[in-house]
């Protein structure tokens, strides 16, 4: 065992080194993949080194790489070595936090990384959390939640709310005549008149407005809805204000994120997910309730065969603040990244994704091909070619992926195509950007010249340019 083991950890400390040596993003043939994997199920024992050299040449070889530095698409989730320890640690003590009885001390971590990464954003000691797999499941666990403990009403969301949400409100029942999505103002933001008058409409109508959801974070453009006019105006009607802060939450390690985020410790209910900018291996969502006792009203079970392992007074059975029974620890891992790395080296890394992407957004600037369509914001800034059609934006950033330097995604702004970028890896360096820059110029200069164009660019040695 220890001599597998040892192989392991070669493994992903040699993924920490060089995993940048490789493309951002490597798709497989699925007749290649399920020849290489798959097969008759093995009916005798067999060589666990040779199966794992086969994981990981094979299927782990072939996925989008988060934690690459030129991994610029959706929301990387860059990891640190700290977390893979306390997730290593968990996953081998078959760690479970479900209930006290069964997991007290698993519970206690989980509970005080939900109290740190509340006082993080200024929540009140009352604020209670649960960990669930990532925001679009702590979102819709929220959301049950106001739902069962306050009865049904309408919930209002802008035109670039996290679609999960809306998903996972059809999903649960909620009609769509009480689902009021509003379209967002010119800085893609919530418009909280628009809102003020929705909540007016509805109400003479006979509708009871439950909830708002705010974003601290678009993840199309990094956009921050103004959270004190917003927390005001719900404050005033009697509404639950829930903020996605699935990204962005983090923002608030450092001085200029906290002004960012100026707002958030209003929310009633927020969501963030340390496998983005926390730097933590996937999956961990936390969802935060600022009134003790809402998620146990919403979720707690005692049947009979689990009377035994009831939590007494000052216990908590975790079991209880969401639908999830069976729950492993996410916890130690995130518990491992604070008691390592300390508040204020994580708050320097975020700082340097938000630059990162304020640079790119500079160097665009620079250059007359590109026009910049929403500026940087929380490490995101969305561009187009200037004249180009939609076509030549995607063909490029397919093009791009495909020679395996980075990898981009394009997006839709006002219903046109654009190209973003998302700078959350401290391993990110200002050369990546520049290389992925030129390389997208020259995908669009280039774009009637054939085939040749994607063909895979040549390893090269990490950060160049």
């Amino acid at each position: 065992m220890r001599r597998l083991g040892y192989w392991v950890v070669d493994q992903v400390i040699e993924h920490f080194e060089h995993g940048g040596d490789g493309p951002a993003v490597l798709v497989g043939d699925p007749e290649d993949l399920a020849a290489a994997l798959g097969g008759p199920l093995p009916d005798a024992p067999g060589d666990p080194l040779r199966a794992m050299r086969t994981l990981v040449g094979v299927a782990l070889k072939h996925q989008q790489h988060g934690d690459h530095p030129r991994y610029f698409a959706r929301v990387p989730g860059p990891s640190s070595y700290a977390d893979v320890l306390g997730e290593w640690l968990g996953t081998g003590h078959q760690t479970i936090a479900a209930s006290w009885a069964g997991g007290s001390g698993p519970a206690t971590v989980e509970m005080v990384v939900c109290q740190w990464l509340a006082s993080l954003l200024g929540l009140p000691d009352t604020t209670e959390g649960v960990l669930l797999s990532g925001g679009s499941m702590a979102n819709i666990t929220g959301l049950v939640a106001v739902r069962n403990v306050f009865d049904a009403g309408v919930v209002y969301l802008s035109d670039q709310t996290h679609s999960s949400i809306a998903r996972g409100l059809r999903s649960i029942g909620q009609a769509d005549d009480e689902l009021r999505i509003l379209a967002t103002d010119n800085s893609m933001r919530l418009p909280v008149d628009t809102l003020r008058q929705a909540i007016v409409d509805d109400r003479r109508s006979g509708r009871h407005p439950l909830m708002v959801v705010a974003t601290a974070g678009t993840t199309n453009t990094g956009t921050v809805d103004d959270l004190p006019r917003i927390a005001e105006l719900c404050r005033q009607e009697g509404l639950w204000l829930h903020i996605d802060a699935a990204y962005g939450g983090p923002a608030a390690l450092f001085e200029p994120g906290r002004h960012t985020l100026s707002g958030i410790e209003h929310a009633d209910s927020l969501v963030l997910d340390p496998h983005k900018w926390l730097f933590q291996p996937y999956d961990v969502g936390c969802l935060l309730v600022r009134r003790s006792g809402i998620l146990e009203q919403a979720y707690a079970m005692n049947p009979e065969y689990l009377l035994d392992v009831k939590a007494r007074p000052g216990e908590v059975d975790l079991r209880n603040r969401s639908l999830e029974l069976t729950r492993r620890s996410r916890a130690l891992k995130l518990w491992m990244t604070f008691r390592t790395y300390g508040a204020e080296r994580l708050g320097q890394a975020v700082e340097h994704g938000i630059a990162l992407a304020e640079r790119a957004e500079q160097l665009l600037r620079e250059d007359a091909m590109w026009e910049v369509l929403t500026p940087a914001q929380l490490g995101v800034v969305t561009w187009a070619a200037v004249g180009a059609a939609d076509q030549q934006h995607r063909a490029a950033a397919a093009a791009l992926t495909n020679g395996g330097y980075a990898s981009v995604t394009t997006t839709s702004i006002r219903g046109r195509s654009v190209l973003r970028l998302c700078t959350l890896n401290p391993r990110t360096t200002e050369d990546d950007i520049r290389g992925t820059l030129r390389r997208l110029a020259d995908y669009i200069r280039h774009a009637n010249t054939g085939p040749t164009l994607v063909q895979p660019d040549p390893p090269e040695i990490r950060g160049s340019s």
